[in-house]
């Protein structure tokens, strides 16, 4: 048996949990969220909850994974053994298994329009509504491209934290920096551009309603990777000299940089050529294609956003096939490749219908929803909320106090009194914002 595994560097971990946060939700999912939901005023009400809602959890999930030094559902046996709270792991391994299975369709249609950006596909009078629509309904390109997506899953996750992950990591997290940097410099050169800075950061205060809070508590609650048991499993590397509290808070400042620089690229470009902000989930398959093509170079920008896109996809992959694959060798690292192999397959199999919901089977409905809008739904408006609101009274209230405020001192140079404001936030604060956001989700308030 080989030796459990473990993170190289300190840097090493940050960046690679960073990445797991740092995915589709940042690039994708937060522009066309801010867009719709007035801007500015989103935005700081996404800033504010994260701070005081996302991370406290995020840090109680390290507290788990570091104190037990074990993978998700080991992890809880360990700390309340021959108790239930293990279903915590269970949910959180399945729940990966089924996010990973639909989440590589949408990283397969990523990666095929890398492709179309060079093949022609994406030109100055292209329909990209009917372009983008032909894309997700070719049951064979969605089915291969998802594929591909899922190989190079695999292939850097099998060869375990420090080889594969953790160095994947060091060089697409920060070339993910440096190619949005270049792409929001480019952006706010546009004449009009200012339109687009303005409606970023300049509030409107109209639009702050109780349902633009709700959906940026939402976003933020989902924008660090919680719910999951990903930050269980990557602290679970972690030797007790990492300061919890100074990486946590480094992870959310870059998933933040990240998301307000994936805003800088989009809008002052959407404003400078009289676009819809509000445009919704096609954004940056429908809309951004037609901004960049009235760019110089526009097709070769293109090509490098959704390059970008491709690397934070595959870095929130990459923790989600870890936390399945931890779960199933349990620190034996010398089933590792065999394993990772087998539930990649497994996983890849499991999402061809999911890939199929938008051509062949789109028809083919449960409880009025396609395969693919129906794991979604269990995963982001059941699982996640339900998970993280436990693992919010584990930490806060089962287990002992003193223990958890004494394990959290250690490696960190914060002041008690931040420790201990951090527990009473997650103790008293996150649940109750938890139970809101689940509420809201399900349309009950």
């Amino acid at each position: 048996m080989k030796p459990p595994a473990s993170w190289s560097s300190k840097i090493g971990f940050i960046l690679s949990a960073a990445g797991s946060a740092i995915g589709l939700g940042a690039i994708w999912k937060f522009p066309y969220t801010a867009g719709t939901n007035g801007g500015a005023v989103f935005v700081l009400m996404f800033l504010v909850f994260t701070i005081l809602v996302a991370l406290p959890v995020q840090l109680a999930e390290f507290y788990i994974g570091r104190k037990s030094g074990k993978n998700a559902v080991d992890a809880f046996k360990t700390l309340a053994p021959n108790s239930l709270w293990p279903w915590i792991g269970r949910m959180g391994v399945f729940a990966c298994f089924i996010l990973l299975s639909f989440y590589s369709v949408v990283g397969g249609w990523v990666l095929n329009y890398v492709v179309h950006a060079f093949d022609g596909s994406i030109h100055q009078n292209a329909d990209f509504n009917a372009l983008f629509g032909s894309t997700i309904s070719d049951p064979v390109g969605s089915i291969a491209y998802q594929g591909l997506f899922m190989l190079m899953t695999v292939w850097v996750v099998k060869s375990g934290i420090a080889v594969g992950i953790e160095r994947a990591n060091k060089y697409m997290m920060p070339a993910l920096f440096v190619l949005l940097l270049l792409l929001a410099v480019r952006s706010l050169t546009l004449d009009g551009a200012m339109a687009g800075i303005s409606f970023l950061l300049k509030p409107d205060w109209s639009h702050f309603t109780p349902q633009t809070m709700l959906t940026a508590l939402g976003q933020a609650f989902f924008a660090l990777s919680l719910g999951v048991s990903t930050m269980i499993t990557y602290a679970a590397y972690l030797d007790k000299k990492q300061d919890l509290f100074r990486s946590g808070n480094s992870i959310m400042w870059m998933n933040l940089l990240v998301s307000l620089l994936a805003g800088l690229v989009i809008f002052p470009a959407v404003f400078a050529f009289n676009f819809e902000p509000g445009q919704g989930p096609g954004l940056i398959f429908v809309v951004l294609p037609a901004v960049f093509m009235k760019l110089p170079l526009g097709q070769i920008l293109f090509a490098v956003f959704m390059l970008l896109v491709v690397f934070a996809t595959l870095t929130s992959a990459f923790s989600m096939l870890e936390t399945v694959i931890a779960a199933a060798i349990r620190e034996d690292e010398s089933k590792r490749s065999k394993t990772t192999w087998i539930i990649g397959t497994a996983i890849f199999i499991v999402g061809i219908p999911s890939a199929l919901s938008f051509g062949v089977l789109s028809e083919w409905k449960l409880f009025g929803k396609t395969l693919f809008d129906l794991w979604d739904y269990m995963i982001t408006a059941l699982i996640m909320p339900i998970s993280s609101l436990l693992v919010a009274v584990f930490v806060g209230w089962i287990r002992q106090k003193s223990d958890v405020l004494e394990h959290m001192r250690e490696g960190s140079s914060v002041p008690q009194a931040v420790i201990v404001l951090w527990l009473n936030a997650l103790r008293f604060l996150a649940p109750v914002a938890i139970l809101l956001v689940f509420a809201n989700t399900l349309g009950w308030i």
